[in-house]
């Protein structure tokens, strides 16, 4: 165990990943990290992902003066091999629940732990892959209308109000909602911050 001054830090202002970690007993505080998200020319999703939670963890840590393990992470919807960030609006949240209605895609979430003090970081992607049920316009409508969809990437929390139009889930579901528990514990284990 570290000592009590070795704080873990979430660089991320999400409140499911700081519910996820409260969940899983891990102690920490927040201290987002706001990094431009676009992907670069011709990046691939992994890439994408893992270079965002890595860029979070450094900039969080960059910037603050406490905390030695600083946790970045970035998740993604992926359908037919294109990434789905963040709606703009709420007509591109229905394109984007329009496209996912009746398939199947992939939500990545790339996370990073930052040690400050060895300067060694981990870093991981994982991937769970999501099938929806067909979606009636009317569910759709109800749902962009409830104002949910316009932070989220792929246009749907699955905890928020999106739980009904999930047919099956192949893989974690917390990395759907924003953080792979199982694998984000081990990795502190491996940092010695647990």
């Amino acid at each position: 165990m570290v000592a009590a001054d070795d704080v873990i830090v979430l660089a991320s202002a999400s409140p499911r990943r700081a519910e996820l970690l409260e969940l899983a007993g891990i102690p920490f505080r927040v201290a987002p990290a706001d990094i431009p998200e676009e992907p670069l020319p011709g990046e691939e999703a992994i890439p994408h992902a893992l270079r965002l939670a890595e860029g979070k963890a450094r900039a969080s840590a960059g910037r603050e003066q406490r905390g030695r393990f600083f946790i970045g992470a970035d998740t993604i919807v992926v359908l037919d091999g294109r990434i789905m960030g963040k709606p703009r609006d709420n007509a591109d949240a229905l394109r984007m629940l329009n496209a996912l209605s009746g398939r199947s895609h992939e939500v990545i979430t790339a996370y990073c732990v930052l040690d400050r003090v060895s300067g060694q970081s981990l870093c991981e992607a994982v991937r769970t892959t999501v099938q929806f049920k067909q979606l009636a316009a009317a569910e759709i409508e109800r749902y962009v209308a409830s104002g949910c969809p316009l932070d989220k990437a792929g246009a749907y929390a699955i905890q928020g109000g999106a739980a009904h139009m999930v047919r099956e889930i192949r893989g974690s579901y917390t990395n759907v909602v924003g953080l792979p528990t199982c694998e984000l514990y081990e990795t502190l284990h491996r940092l010695g911050a647990l």
